[in-house]
């Protein structure tokens, strides 16, 4: 098996819609989902998120409907976007954090399209992944513990943005990556050839002032 981990945010349609598609990757791919704050991630490298940027915010709006609609995947978003994940984030590590708990979280956002930070969106979110008291579970100080060191995880790992898909090492972010690391997962010296390996080590020919 190989073992690839999964960065996401419950944030991020981008990666409700890349696990859509999770069943057309090789069976012999292992994925462990891992969820961290996506707020926290652009801080750390000094980033705005997509929906910062008014024209940027349409655009992937539209974007992810599209795409929803071209690949047939259910999709609805919520009244407001963005929004707070951390109820969803925190809900998911309480109950464990697997694959299914992860596509029970994304389906109440996205596939019937409820807001996550709303009483009612966190009682859907806490039943789809049977959490009987989600008050508890959403301050609980273990769970806010394994999200900020997951977040943590991710930075070392050179995660900048969710989704992202890490395997040896090597990052793959977004749903439009997922083809090149298939190709990665094919043919391991991928980023082994001079000409990559250039790319990879050019200095910065000019720095904006920030």
């Amino acid at each position: 098996m190989t073992k690839a981990t999964w960065y996401f945010d419950f944030i991020s349609p981008f990666a409700y819609l890349q696990m859509a598609q999770f069943s057309n990757l090789p069976s012999d791919l292992e994925i462990a989902p891992v969820p961290v704050v996506f707020g926290a991630l652009l801080k750390h490298w000094g980033q705005l998120g997509p929906a910062e940027i008014p024209p940027k915010r349409r655009f992937v709006y539209r974007f992810f409907q599209w795409n929803a609609n071209r690949l047939s995947i259910p999709f609805a978003m919520p009244p407001r976007h963005p929004y707070n994940p951390m109820p969803a984030l925190r809900l998911c590590v309480a109950a464990g954090g697997q694959l299914d708990h992860v596509r029970a979280v994304f389906d109440v956002i996205y596939g019937q399209g409820l807001q996550p930070d709303t009483p009612e969106g966190i009682e859907a979110i806490a039943q789809a992944v049977n959490i009987s008291d989600p008050d508890a579970a959403i301050s609980d100080p273990q769970v806010k513990d394994t999200l900020r060191s997951n977040t943590e995880q991710a930075i070392a790992e050179d995660v900048f943005g969710v989704p992202t898909f890490v395997v040896d090492g090597q990052v793959f972010w977004g749903g439009d990556a997922t083809e090149m690391m298939l190709h990665y997962l094919d043919n391991p010296a991928l980023f082994e050839t001079p000409e990559m390996k250039r790319i990879s080590e050019m200095p910065m020919g000019l720095t904006r002032r920030k």
